[in-house]
């Protein structure tokens, strides 16, 4: 098995719109779409979890589960904030709805590992510190649907 970095290779994008109602862009929607990735500093969530359901009977004293709903983790992301330019903060305002898509193996077509999450920014808001550390933003989303997983990154102009 081969294994990789993260760093280097993951790319974290956002685009407002993708005409398809299961969340597959096309390439060129991809081409659209804003790379973030050398200005994210840490991310948490960006993962479905399952709500398992106890089912305990009385022939056993062992409580056995089912799986049961799932919802979206608390989601975010952390930035590097920029003395110049406000993309962040505008691109990703508090109510900004579109797609944030990981290419969790690189951008280039034909490559697996995509995921495209729906989302709703929560909130995008300065942290402030007095530590020695570079100035970020903390954005908080909200998954509004279920996301597509594991996707091709499209080939195609």
């Amino acid at each position: 098995m081969a294994r990789f970095n993260r760093k280097g290779t993951t790319k974290v994008l956002f685009v407002e719109t993708i005409a398809d109602p299961g969340y597959m862009p096309t390439a060129t929607e991809l081409g659209t779409a804003i790379d973030y990735s050398k200005a994210l500093a840490a991310t948490d969530g960006w993962s479905i979890e399952n709500q398992e359901i106890e089912t305990p009977d009385l022939a056993s004293t062992f409580v056995a589960k089912i799986p049961g709903d799932d919802s979206a983790a608390d989601s975010s992301l952390t930035f590097y904030e920029d003395d110049v330019d406000d993309d962040i903060e505008t691109n990703l305002a508090k109510g900004t709805e579109g797609f944030l898509i990981w290419c969790r193996k690189g951008r280039t077509a034909g490559s697996k590992g995509m995921d495209v999450y729906p989302i709703r920014v929560a909130s995008n808001s300065a942290q402030v510190s007095l530590d020695n550390e570079a100035a970020k933003i903390l954005v908080k989303c909200s998954i509004i649907d279920r996301p597509l997983q594991n996707a091709t990154v499209p080939t195609g102009p």
